[in-house]
């Protein structure tokens, strides 16, 4: 098996002035595959200040995280792991870390404990433990190609805070293979990955579609320009790229992208805000029944209702709403305890507006959750 290439490293220090937050949708657009961190700090100020910038990084990076750097007791790697790196890699070169090997891969998790290798002879005497306690291996090419491990990485590319450079994407299916319309061309249906709301169709000849494979921007063929296309070029509404799914025929393409502002030239999220039909249904999607029922409680909170149950516990506050949770949770429990399905789904509708209200009061959406939760798969 051929290692897997860690695109990107951060050497965090004080000389990083770019908001972390900036730095990660940069890496996301970038289609970089891992990112390792380190933790440059000199002193336990810097060290708790570098932590909360590499979980700022975390809560917006799309790509698996690892923490290195200022690692010299367990204590240290469990911050990592707190703020949300996927691994943490102790260094071979320092002897506190080999000696901790052991103790956090126990603790944590042999999938949570990687290593960093600088010389072959490095690893060699620490095989046994390596082998027994760490699931991945990070070095620079040479010593990689000599250990050859399934876990092993090695590093293509280190940044400070700019010059990322996406990897060209391989497709599965050759253009060659497609099936195209009477223009030579295929349709590209575009889908926010987020929210899987559709928001354009539009067309690819082979050179847009090569060239979004190479810089992860959605470019098309402008058939009334008759020219290519890069989606945000002028207007600055960049799609970059997340996917792409062929259908069973081979003849249409759906794209899952990242949308810069908006996708369409009129200034709508959308194109597709035009209604032919529209019968009453109730909506089937579960998260969008989440944002639905949360847009509204916070719609009470900015702007109370007279009579709204929502605004009444707003109103008695903090105890109110986590008294009301706590006999929720109750309600869930004996509700399981009867073994009645009926009941359970009531009770759990009930703890989660309760909840919510929570969310509301503190500040917390839905994203924020599902990013966490993310974290944990």
């Amino acid at each position: 098996m051929n290692p897997k290439e860690l695109l990107s490293s951060i050497y965090l220090n004080s000389q990083i002035t770019k908001r972390m937050s900036d730095l990660a949708e940069l890496y996301n657009d970038n289609s970089v595959d891992e990112v390792l961190i380190f933790d440059l700090s000199k002193n336990d100020e810097e060290h708790e200040l570098a932590i909360g910038r590499i979980k700022e990084f975390v809560d917006i990076c799309e790509s698996n995280v690892i923490g290195a750097g200022n690692i010299n007791r367990m204590e240290d790697v469990k911050k990592l792991i707190y703020a949300g790196c996927q691994k943490v890699a102790l260094n071979l070169a320092k002897p506190s870390n080999i000696e901790i090997m052991k103790e956090v891969s126990l603790k944590f998790g042999k999938d949570k404990i990687a290593v960093c290798v600088k010389t072959l002879a490095e690893y060699q005497e620490n095989k046994e433990q390596i082998e027994e306690y760490v699931s991945l291996i990070i070095g620079l090419n040479e010593i990689i190609d000599e250990i050859k491990p399934q876990t092993a990485l090695s590093i293509r590319l280190s940044n400070q805070s700019t010059g990322i450079t996406a990897k060209a994407l391989q497709s599965n299916v050759q253009w060659s293979e497609f099936k195209l319309n009477s223009e030579n061309m295929m349709p590209v249906i575009v889908q926010d990955y987020k929210t899987a709301e559709v928001l354009m169709l539009a067309y690819m000849n082979e050179e847009a579609f090569n060239m979004t494979l190479a810089t992860s921007k959605m470019t098309y063929f402008s058939r009334s320009r008759n020219e290519l296309w890069v989606k945000g070029l002028t207007s600055g509404s960049f799609q970059y790229l997340k996917s792409l799914t062929i259908d069973c025929d081979k003849d249409t393409i759906l794209a899952k992208v990242s949308q810069i502002g908006v996708a369409c030239h009129t200034g709508a999220n959308s194109c597709f805000f035009t209604d032919l039909i529209k019968k009453n249904y109730r909506e089937a999607n579960p998260l969008k029944v989440f944002k639905t029922v949360f847009d509204v409680i916070t719609d009470r909170k900015a702007n109370p209702k007279e009579g709204s149950y929502t605004n009444y516990l707003f109103d008695k506050g903090m105890d109110k709403i986590l008294k009301k949770i706590g006999e929720e949770c109750t309600e869930i429990v004996i509700a399981a305890k009867n073994d009645d399905k009926e009941e359970i789904k009531y009770e759990i509708s009930d703890f989660l507006y309760h909840v919510m209200v929570l969310m509301a009061e503190k500040g917390v959406t839905w994203e924020d959750v599902t990013k966490e939760l993310a974290h944990r798969t």
